[in-house]
């Protein structure tokens, strides 16, 4: 029997509770949710799914659909850079053997979504070209500037129309091996420092290999790092804690806090330090090879 696959559909909205149930449900139906994480400050809900091929597939054009029909990004407001009412819709091999079922599985999912209306683009493993490798490229700038791109025939998608879709705007789907998504609380409201520390951690600041990271300003007044960490095993979430320590103590910084977006390989927790504890982490729910063991 051929190993389960993930799905990590990523929606413009974290903060109507009703309207996330109900997308929550669409995405679910007939497959497994293993995870559903809401932000309101991001305005962003990460879905984690797995279940056989045709029905995951299934799943995430209904999902779509759903999605396309309640969220409105021309009303959209967030922290989070957003193109789209299903933004990213990542399709995640945990073995290697597998990254080519995936890939082939996530370009079936940009061409249902593309049935729909709304344009898909293919990034990083799967992208068209060097330059639409990062979700970036398609982000600069928001939607409003993808639409001038789009008619300026400067932008094609792979999937779907050649303009985006007048509420759901565009999706970005790939398929990739598991990240972390980790945010990093400071004790400081400061804006500019939450910017700087992330500058100096993301990679192409000299920080690890694979680490993209922004700087913001949540609700409660904290600033927050947000990052995703693409090789979780190589750079683990201890080390990113570390990284922003010392960028942090220069500027009169600490992390204090930290959240796990969704869940994150087993490999990702080794050596993290106990002085910055992860709000709500449960290993049991919340490590891929223990999710999908108590499955099995």
């Amino acid at each position: 029997m051929a190993r389960p696959l993930l799905a990590v559909p990523n929606i413009s909205e974290g903060r109507d509770t009703v309207l996330v149930g109900a997308l929550e449900r669409a995405f679910s139906t007939g497959v497994q949710l293993l995870d559903r994480h809401s932000d309101a400050d991001h305005n962003r809900t990460v879905f984690t799914l797995t279940g056989e091929a045709p029905a995951l597939t299934a799943a995430l054009a209904g999902g779509a659909a759903e999605a396309g029909q309640v969220i409105d990004m021309n009303t959209h407001e967030g922290s989070h850079p957003a193109i789209g009412a299903l933004d990213v819709c990542p399709i995640v091999w945990t073995e290697a053997e597998d990254r080519d079922r995936a890939g082939s599985m996530a370009r079936e999912v940009a061409a249902e979504i593309g049935r729909l209306g709304i344009p898909v683009f293919l990034y990083g493993d799967l992208a068209t070209g060097p330059e639409r490798v990062e979700r970036a490229y398609f982000r600069n700038g928001g939607l409003a500037e993808l639409w001038l791109r789009m008619e300026a025939g400067e932008l094609h998608p792979d999937q779907g129309p050649e303009h985006p879709h007048l509420t759901a705007g565009a999706a970005l789907v790939t398929a990739r091996p598991p990240l972390a998504a980790f945010n990093v609380e400071l004790d400081s409201g400061d804006l500019d420092l939450a910017r700087a520390v992330a500058a100096g951690l993301r990679e192409s600041g000299g920080g690890p290999a694979g680490v993209r990271a922004m700087g913001l300003i949540l609700a409660s007044g904290r600033a927050q790092v947000s990052t995703n960490v693409h090789d979780p095993a190589a750079v683990p979430l201890g080390a990113v804690v570390e990284r922003i320590r010392a960028l942090g103590a220069p500027l009169g910084a600490r992390p204090v806090e930290a959240e796990l977006v969704g869940l994150a390989p087993a490999a990702a927790l080794v050596g993290y330090p106990d002085d910055v504890p992860i709000r709500g982490f449960d290993r049991e729910r919340h490590t891929i090879e223990r999710r999908l063991a108590a499955l099995s």
